[in-house]
């Protein structure tokens, strides 16, 4: 792992790297490739998301985004990450580790997007795998978890893939795309690390 210099100029921002993909905090500059992409991949994305707002790709509500963002990062209480190919480090998607608890729990969720373009060549399963080790290590937390609805089953094999154990159903968890709609839990504890290398779709 190697570390950025943060565009606030407070502590450096970790870049994680993986085999075919690495991952670093969003900043202002990434606002054209960001919104490129997720325009391109509107169709794909949205039954598997919260509904988008009316301005969800206006540079002012990136601007929001950031900040929200970097004060989850500050407070730790969550991080955010863009994924980039490793090949020609072009935008692929974005991971997030939020809902941040310490104490007893010392637990993250994981979500993740990946554009259109991009899907079916283990990019995000790759992604998934590499944040794991910085999340246990890095941020000490002990427990990650995710969620997946039923019919999102490449979510659900990234999940897999990387190591994620199924743990129960949670009925109308989410509201997604304007409708509560049921999940598939995950976990993935300290000690199951690192997942077993298998094959990357």
């Amino acid at each position: 792992m190697v570390f950025l210099r943060s565009p606030l100029g407070q502590d450096p921002a970790p870049v994680v790297r993986g085999l075919k993909v690495w991952l670093r905090p969003p900043v202002a500059a990434d606002y054209g490739a960001w919104a490129e992409l997720r325009a391109l991949s509107r169709e794909h994305l949205k039954p598997w998301e919260p509904a988008w707002a009316r301005d969800e790709l206006t540079r002012s509500a990136f601007r929001r985004r950031l900040r929200h963002y970097q004060r989850e990062a500050r407070e730790d209480l969550g991080h955010a990450y863009f994924i980039f190919d490793n090949a020609d480090d072009r935008m692929v998607g974005g991971l997030t580790l939020s809902g941040i608890r310490r104490g007893v729990t010392q637990s993250a969720s994981v979500g993740y997007w990946l554009g259109r373009p991009f899907v079916g060549a283990g990019r995000m399963t790759d992604a998934v795998r590499a944040v794991i080790p910085f999340a246990f290590r890095q941020l000490r937390l002990h427990r990650l978890e995710a969620a997946s609805m039923p019919a999102n089953t490449g979510s659900i094999g990234v999940l897999e893939r990387a190591g994620f154990t199924r743990e129960g159903f949670a009925r109308q968890y989410l509201r997604i795309d304007g409708q509560w709609a049921d999940h598939i839990l995950f976990g993935l504890v300290e000690d199951g690390q690192p997942p077993a290398e298998g094959p990357r779709r």
